[in-house]
């Protein structure tokens, strides 16, 4: 399980040097989209080859798109509620955070990083941590960790605000990782697990449709989609390894 808690947490800590990147460089919009479409690519093929695949090694196909759709309508719902609350805003780089609420700002910014954090403490239980996975998380979290806070600087939040909120979302992330962990960990049980895998993968990829792509897309515009399929290939070469 402590293993399981320090990948979450590495995995995001690239929220907080994404921060500091953004009070330092100031970087532009494309460059940041550029990287959150490739973690994008990354993070779907790692659904694909690091969880949907083992969870349909010891479940019937159907179930495992069941449990899929809960993840994902799970994750859904979660987003929306959060979203009405003053919290949609909370990715862009222009400053729209002004007008939200720094308590579902916050609420919002921990949702995005349970699946993943969640998925990287699965993967931990099957002979390390997936390095395609960590990568996709690193790659999407970065991105993340410099639109929100660019963003939350111009709507007038303090560097050390900014700072600790992405300090409690790595802390939180660890314990989602050492959930995913204990989980999974009951061998007793392997369906359980199974279900976990998929109900995580369709989390993970509700998150990655709604809140990375059309951050992505607003900037990349038609090159978004090989932008994903490039990180979809990484994935694939890092699983073979």
């Amino acid at each position: 399980m402590g293993e399981a808690f320090f990948w979450g947490v590495i995995g995001a800590s690239a929220l907080l040097v994404g921060a500091v990147v953004a009070y330092v460089a100031s970087p532009g919009r494309r460059f940041i989209a550029i990287v959150m479409a490739v973690g994008a690519g990354l993070l779907i093929g790692s659904v694909s080859f690091e969880l949907i695949d083992e969870a349909l090694k010891l479940a019937e196909v159907g179930r495992v798109g069941v449990f899929m759709l809960i993840g994902a309508a799970t994750f859904t719902l979660g987003n929306w509620f959060l979203d009405r609350q003053g919290a949609g805003g909370r990715k862009d780089s222009g400053g729209a955070q002004e007008g939200g609420s720094p308590l579902a700002i916050v609420f919002g910014s921990v949702l995005d990083g349970i699946p993943e954090s969640f998925v990287l403490g699965l993967t931990v239980l099957q002979g390390g941590v997936s390095v395609g996975l960590l990568m996709g998380v690193l790659l999407s979290n970065f991105p993340e960790g410099m639109s929100s806070s660019a963003g939350l600087r111009i709507a007038g939040w303090r560097r050390g605000r900014v700072f600790g909120m992405w300090l409690v979302i790595m802390v939180v992330a660890g314990l989602s990782a050492a959930l995913g962990h204990e989980v999974l960990g009951n061998e007793s049980n392997a369906l359980v697990g199974a279900f976990a895998q998929a109900f995580a993968g369709g989390a993970l990829l509700a998150m990655v449709a709604d809140t990375m792509l059309p951050e992505a897309y607003e900037v990349e515009q038609g090159f978004t989609g090989s932008l994903v399929a490039i990180g979809f290939a990484i994935s694939l070469i890092l699983s073979s390894l």
